[in-house]
Parts: structure tokens; sequence; C-alpha cells
């Protein structure tokens, strides 16, 4: 399974990590320049959770980040799971 959100739809993310060197302008030194890149990745705080919604009244497991919990204890577990497209709504 990736490492996605099924709510946000966030995941892996790359970048570099910068090496720096070098001593400050202020003390008659040439200033401190980035000598080094080296690549690296941005990982989703991911989480298995079973959140409860009761309009439905069950359970609905979901792969979701920390950001997306905020959400659910935002908008409300139901109204959050529907616009995600992970449940239909309730007739």
């Amino acid at each position: 399974m990736s490492r996605r959100c099924q709510i946000t739809g966030a995941r892996t993310a790359s970048g570099n990590r910068k090496k720096t060197r070098g001593k400050s302008k202020r003390s008659g030194h040439v200033g401190i320049k980035i000598t080094g890149l080296t690549k690296r990745r941005f990982k989703v705080n991911l989480q298995s959770k079973r959140i409860w919604v009761p309009e439905l009244n069950r359970f609905i497991r979901v792969r979701l980040s920390a950001r997306a919990l905020k959400t659910i204890s935002k908008k409300g577990a139901y109204r959050t799971l529907l616009d995600a497209g992970l449940i239909k709504p309730a007739s």
C-alpha cells in the first residue's frame, strides 16, 4: 500500500538537505556557502484509525495523516469522509 493519506491525498515529497560551511562576513571571512546538497524525502505522518460515523451507525477504517485527523475533529467524520469519496451518502 502506498504511503498516501486517504482524506487529504498527501504523499511522500522529495527535497534537499543542505550542508553549509564557512565563517561569517561580519568576522572578516568570505561568508557561509552551501557546499553540498543531498536528496531526502519528506514522509507523511500516517495513522491507521477506526472512525465512528454516527450517521451510518458503524466504524470506517481509514489510513490518514495527522492533519486529516484535525480536519475530522473540525468538520466531523461524516462530512469529511463524504467529501473524500470514501463513503456514499446515507439514504
